[in-house]
């Protein structure tokens, strides 16, 4: 990115419509700049011989080449910011959710013309993504780790069921954003059978996060699953809040569960990490451990302050291991946060805390 200057961007679509929306909505923004538009990544790849752009926004279904065969291209020869914007994320589908793994920093959904509050809200979406974007710093794909099989279901709940009963049972809420879901999957696969039960927001289309819980339930000790409302905070489970949909901890006698609803975007986003924190300091308060990590903006930082106020241990992703340092500097910024370590100190920081 170049400071003081407009964002380039570089549109690759096959769709002439895709790519003249696209290119309205960005040029609307101030900060934002189309460099180009292409048809497909050859045309896109000549274009970016004579000049480098800031973003690139990039389909998956084309001709000559898929977007995942061009981005794979990129990431090993010359690394840019990707944003996939396809239908497929509409979808949830494993080849968007694939994307990320090879170095796309986003996902979002294509904007459907014809319902203005969801060309609205795409607007503020397609523009917030490209600007934390620019702001990324690329990261080449890591393996995942060979894990021991988890144990059953039932033998997780059974285990947790004698420790349900109190009243001082913990719970871990997390916040993330852009780079988030390499920092789940480092922070989630760090964590026993046995952890404490957990809600996480991340932002990221509707349908999108249930292919994700999916898979960082295939390579995590602990279970993953898209929330649904009345779920059970259990020891050994982590909650994924829908896309689309607010998240937010309830509590009833010793039980901690989930209300999952609609509602207005909150800090530009839905779902919001300040809305999964309030709930949690309001329902949980000093029985909470919060993590908020990579990020752009400014969502999750009230929230962790109330939730440090209401006697929660609080912890941030430091600077040097976030792909995008927004979220938790804000949250630093207002004194809500105990402690800043680096992506693979928090999980054991929040163990410790659950003790």
């Amino acid at each position: 990115m170049n400071t003081g200057k407009r964002i380039r961007v570089l549109i690759v679509d096959d769709s002439s419509l895709v790519r003249l929306t696209l290119s309205d909505i960005i040029e609307a923004d101030p900060e934002l700049e189309v460099m180009g538009t292409a048809a497909d990544p050859f045309i896109a790849a000549e274009r970016i011989s004579r000049e480098i752009p800031d973003v690139i926004t990039l389909d998956v279904e084309m001709p000559r080449m898929d977007g995942i065969t061009f981005l794979q291209k990129i990431m090993s020869q010359c690394p840019i910011p990707v944003v996939i914007c396809s239908s497929l994320a509409e979808k949830g589908s494993n080849t968007a959710l694939k994307a990320l793994e090879y170095g796309a920093v986003e996902i979002i959904q294509k904007p459907r013309l014809g319902t203005k509050n969801f060309l609205e809200e795409s607007r503020i979406r397609l523009c917030d993504v490209i600007k934390a974007a620019a702001m990324a710093r690329p990261r080449r794909l890591v393996k995942t780790q060979k894990i021991q099989p988890k144990l059953n279901a039932d033998a997780v709940i059974a285990k947790a069921q004698p420790v349900m009963i109190r009243t001082t049972e913990k719970v871990i809420v997390v916040g993330a954003s852009t780079g988030g879901t390499e920092a789940l999957r480092v922070f989630l696969e760090d964590l026993p059978q046995d952890a404490a039960g957990l809600v996480i927001v991340q932002h990221m289309p509707e349908h999108f996060t249930a292919s994700f819980a999916r898979r960082l339930d295939e390579i995590c000790r602990i279970t993953v699953k898209e929330a649904r409302d009345g779920d059970t905070v259990l020891r050994g489970r982590a909650l994924i809040a829908p896309g689309n949909m607010h998240t937010l901890l309830k509590r009833s006698d010793d039980r901690y569960y989930v209300e999952v609803r609609p509602g207005p975007l909150v800090c530009r986003h839905r779902p919001s990490v300040d809305v999964l924190f309030r709930s949690a300091a309001r329902y949980a308060g000093r029985n909470a451990v919060a993590a908020i990590l990579t990020g752009m903006g400014d969502d999750g930082a009230n929230g962790m302050l109330e939730l440090k106020d209401a006697g929660a241990y609080t912890i941030a992703q430091d600077e040097a291991t976030c792909v995008v340092f927004g979220m938790p500097q804000e949250a630093i910024k207002r004194g809500a946060v105990h402690k800043v370590l680096p992506l693979e100190e928090i999980a054991s920081a929040v163990l410790r805390q659950c003790v």
